[in-house]
């Protein structure tokens, strides 16, 4: 069967983009040809910086003959719906249709279309022109004539306009090449935007720009290796990779490793040459983060550090060229060493400045005083021109002063709850973004809480203080670590949750795949948190009152006493919380947070092996106790295949079921159960067992001991299945069988204390 070669060369594609885009080519045209009639047994794309390429191995070299028919309307039908059927079959005449006899319907017309197979070549030149020019570049452009207005002209040279193509960067050739894998092969020759479609490539721009003509793509791979270009992205990330721990190895060295940046160096040489480049040991005094950025942002280096050492950097970075320099790579590696040095200079300039004194502090004693800062202090002074310039957090949500208060006593309400010191947590809250304000993270915005980390640690801060301002934004994924310093959980959690308040109430919630202010991932923060750090913590009262309107809090400067007595001052409810700016409160806004916390609850618990149905049965609307909804769901998952589980599956799965029934019908359930109307042994009996297993119960569930509370449950098996064998719900007698059904509700309402068993499967 024939193999199709499509490559498309064009100027340098963004590094980023190169990898979506062969796979978007893939889909595209794969999709185009099945469509089409067409099948084939493998595809495989490739990309390079000037070139996407896609392999098809086993295209039929014909689409098969279809025959459809198309059923229309009875013979008897007016002639305004036989016209219509005519148009949508494609037929001159009825006299064309077939007439077909129904012995209930009877006789209707039916089109029967005739369509015969079409050669693949036939059908690659229809589909490809569209496939490119409609191609789905996040950006791209017109280029030269193409990007003048139609009909105007400029040194001889008429513009396309509108109708030429646009690319991400300018379309050089175009491989098509289709045949057989040992026989001759054809070429394909669409033409697009003046280029027509052969069977002739380039090479490397420097070692090898020859044209190479090639016949399918075995010989297309080779005849590129030849020339200096490696097609396989992941084999160039290869060689990159382990020339790069050899080079560093050879010297002493350990490559500090760097998957994006290995995917996006890959995608920047189209024939790697790992080279190694080195700058002053001075430098080394800045940060290891900000020497790391530095070389990685502005020369897409890697950085190098001592063998076996697990911090720190060595002064050697590692580089990869895209040509093989006859002196060795000598001037390149002296030409990324001038810029690196340049760069790492402004980089040591930025660290300096951050720790020394702003020229405006006599401005900033407002600020200060609102949030009890210290303007001896460098990041003190940071916080208070964040919030004396009021930048912008949000425009409905205020400035990040603003947003600083908020957090500010939100932190202060969760600290015990947490268990942290108050007094930390409150330093930490005023603090947490102070950083936002130093020029490193001005220049490295990824940097924002490890710089404020080093600055508060330069300038005496406690460690856990230290510690929150750069985990307080952790875990952001669902593989980042969670913070482990109590101080540092309870900032996070005041952040996270003054974010997704605040977001819900100006109802920017997250909307299908869309959610710009990663309100997912801090709900999902949240969850771990709360989860993995055994926080018990009720989410519904601190997201009321962290609510809009609910209060406002007072600054620092309105109390009076030490630290912990002002940190106890904004512990107290009527403190929170800094009232945003006005926004629509209508509706149950943290009612309907709470189901969205529910909601990556419920993925959170199954990535981690829990059934969705003991899910549901231990997930109530209104529960906002995570932590216990988790533990609730470990016990039951353990619970319900054993013997006890089962008994308790079955002892109250018909009583419930019975109940739900009678209930939907509308039938009188008793308010409480009246001993006086229990007439029957086995009903007297049942009672006693209810009673008694839900005051066991529920002292297992007041211990937060929900097996025994199962266990205690379980025992309802015998007595509910006698009940039914001796006792007719249904009386004659209306006040007795209200009565019966009332004993029916009160073993649902003794097993709600644990879960809602009618929800579990099997």
């Amino acid at each position: 069967m024939p193999d199709l070669l499509l490559e498309l060369r064009s100027e340098e594609i963004p590094a980023r983009m190169q990898r979506k885009a062969a796979g978007d080519l893939k889909k595209l045209v794969t999709d185009a040809l099945v469509e089409a009639g067409l099948t084939y047994e493998g595809a495989r794309e490739y990309w390079t910086p000037r070139r996407l390429t896609l392999d098809i191995r086993g295209l039929n070299a014909r689409s098969a003959d279809q025959r459809e028919e198309i059923k229309g309307p009875s013979t008897k039908a007016p002639e305004q719906a036989v016209q219509g059927f005519l148009r949508k079959a494609g037929l001159s005449s009825v006299s064309d249709a077939q007439v077909v006899s129904d012995p209930k319907k009877g006789d209707f017309y039916v089109a029967v279309i005739s369509r015969p197979g079409r050669a693949a070549e036939e059908i690659i030149a229809e589909v490809m022109p569209g496939i490119i020019r409609n191609f789905p570049w996040p950006r791209s452009m017109r280029w030269g004539s193409a990007s003048m207005p139609k009909g105007a002209s400029f040194g001889g040279v008429e513009g396309k306009g509108s109708e030429s193509l646009r690319w991400v960067r300018p379309l050089q050739s175009i491989v098509c090449v289709f045949g057989p894998e040992h026989d001759e092969t054809q070429v394909i020759p669409f033409e697009i935007d003046g280029l027509t479609a052969g069977n002739v490539t380039y090479g490397h721009r420097f070692h090898a720009p020859e044209a190479i003509t090639v016949r399918r793509f075995d010989d297309y791979a080779a005849s590129l290796e030849k020339a200096k270009v490696m097609l396989d992205a992941e084999r160039r990330k290869d060689v990159i990779l382990h020339d790069a721990r050899d080079i560093a190895f050879a010297n002493g060295l350990d490559l500090v490793e760097d998957e994006g940046l290995l995917e996006e160096v890959s995608g920047l040489v189209e024939w790697p040459h790992v080279l190694m480049g080195a700058f002053e040991e001075e430098y080394l005094e800045i940060p290891a983060e900000i020497i790391r950025l530095t070389i990685k942002t502005n020369q897409k280096c890697f950085v190098t550090r001592p063998q076996g050492a697990e911090e720190g950097l060595s002064n050697r970075f590692i580089l990869v060229s895209s040509i093989e320099a006859k002196d060795g790579g000598k001037e390149i590696m002296h030409g990324n060493g001038k810029v690196v040095r340049a760069r790492l200079s402004d980089a040591k300039h930025f660290w300096t400045r951050d720790q020394g004194d702003l020229p405006d502090l006599k401005d900033l004693q407002a600020s200060a005083d609102k949030f009890g800062l210290d303007l001896k202090k460098p990041l003190d002074q940071r916080m208070a021109k964040l919030d004396a310039l009021n930048v912008t957090f949000h425009a409905k949500l205020g400035t990040q002063g603003e947003r600083v208060a908020r957090i500010r006593t939100l932190a202060a309400q969760l600290a015990p709850i947490v268990g942290a010191d108050a007094a930390l947590a409150d330093r930490a809250a005023v603090l947490a973004k102070a950083d936002l304000r130093t020029e490193a993270v001005g220049e490295f915005p990824e940097l924002q809480g490890l710089m404020g980390r080093r600055y508060a640690t330069l300038q005496g801060e406690d460690a856990s203080v230290a510690a929150a301002i750069e985990d307080h934004y952790k875990p952001q994924g669902p593989s980042d670590r969670v913070p482990d310093d109590k101080v540092a959980i309870t900032v996070a959690l005041a952040d996270k949750l003054d974010t997704l308040v605040g977001f819900w109430a100006i109802d920017e919630k997250p909307t299908g795949s869309k959610d710009p202010y990663a309100l997912r991932r801090a709900v999902l923060g949240v969850v771990r948190m709360i989860l993995e750090r055994n926080v018990r913590l009720n989410l519904l009262p601190v997201m009321n009152a962290a609510m809009p309107g609910s209060g406002a809090a007072p600054t620092v400067s309105s109390m009076s006493g030490e630290p912990s007595e002002k940190a106890q001052a904004l512990s107290d409810n009527s403190y929170i919380n800094e009232t945003f700016p006005v926004v629509d409160m209508s509706g149950d806004v943290a009612g309907d947070l709470l189901s969205f916390f529910h909601d990556r609850l419920k993925v959170y618990l199954r990535d981690q092996g829990a059934r969705h149905d003991i899910i549901d049965a231990v997930l109530t609307p209104d529960a906002d106790d995570l932590l216990m909804v988790a533990r609730r769901a470990e016990a039951l998952t353990a619970f319900v295949t054993s013997e006890e589980g089962l008994n308790l599956l079955a002892g109250t799965k018909r009583a419930v079921q019975l109940l739900a029934a009678e209930e939907k019908k509308g039938t009188v359930v008793a308010d409480g159960v009246s001993e006086e109307l229990l007439k029957l042994d086995a009903e007297k009996a049942l009672w006693s067992a209810i009673t008694a297993a839900a005051t066991e119960a529920a002292d297992a569930v007041g211990r937060e001991d929900f097996r025994s509370a199962m266990e205690a449950l379980s025992k309802l098996r015998e007595p509910v299945d006698r009940f039914f064998e001796d006792v007719l719900v249904n009386d004659e007698d209306t006040a007795i069988r209200a009565n019966r059904l009332a004993l029916l509700k009160a073993v649902r309402e003794a097993t709600a204390t644990v879960a809602d068993f009618s929800k579990i499967s099997g």
